[in-house]
């Protein structure tokens, strides 16, 4: 039997109010295609984007993201990676926790390498834009702003997505100073941040054996992965 196949564009809908439309390259759109065997089987699988947009400081607009991901899983797996520029003169915030330094991380917001990289992962599970997109530096309403008002909006997302935290792995990887004194005190406040038991919250620490900027006291570095379940 001979086949046809069909191809049209369209334009792509973010779904965000014109207040908070994010504009989008000329060529944004989405390709739908079909191909035709019978004069009953015809199908269409359109890919949607979400774009999402930050409000202020204290709440980030609803709006901002579409409710659920474009599929639903039993489960979803994400992985967050962030590293700052230590630097003199700032302090050295990780999860949440101000950490006694001489060096601390240079960043827009307040550079918490933890927290940003827990939120990285929990959009990337959950199909979203990352965090540079939802609170660019660019913006300065995030200028200096606490990176709990970030994990906060992630945990938001991912329960009106429907999911909730399986486990969440996250390992730091910084030369100095040492973080034994100050992990449990890091684990307990992330695990209240997210509103989850500490069992599931595991936090491991690395040097980086004095290579690179990161052995070298210049920079910080932390990775995370999450496991979101479906309720």
């Amino acid at each position: 039997m001979a086949t046809a196949s069909s191809c049209y564009t369209a334009p792509l809908h973010t779904g965000i109010s014109s207040k908070h439309q994010t504009t989008l390259p000329p060529s944004t759109s989405y390709l739908t295609c079909f191909t035709r065997r019978s004069p009953i089987s015809l199908r269409s699988v359109p890919r949607p984007v979400v774009i999402a947009a930050a409000s202020n400081a204290v709440e980030v607009e609803k709006p901002a993201v579409s409710k659920n991901p474009s599929k639903i899983l039993p489960f979803r797996v994400g992985h967050g990676f962030d590293l700052h520029r230590l630097e003199p003169g700032y302090p050295l915030i990780i999860g949440g926790i101000n950490i006694p330094h001489e060096r601390g991380c240079e960043a827009h917001s307040d550079g918490d390498v933890l927290l940003h990289c827990v939120v990285d992962a929990i959009l990337g599970a959950l199909g979203l834009p990352d965090i540079g997109q939802i609170f660019p530096d660019s913006d300065p309403k995030w200028k200096g702003a606490a990176s709990s008002v970030f994990i906060k909006e992630a945990v938001r997302l991912m329960h009106e997505a429907g999911y909730e935290l399986g486990n969440l792995d996250a390992t730091l990887i910084l030369q100095r100073p040492k973080l034994s004194p100050h992990k449990e005190a890091i684990r307990d406040n992330l695990s209240l941040l997210l509103g989850a038991d500490p069992s599931v919250v595991n936090l491991k620490a690395k040097t980086h054996e004095k290579v690179d900027s990161l052995g070298e006291n210049r920079s910080i570095a932390a990775h995370t992965v999450v496991l979101l379940m479906k309720k």
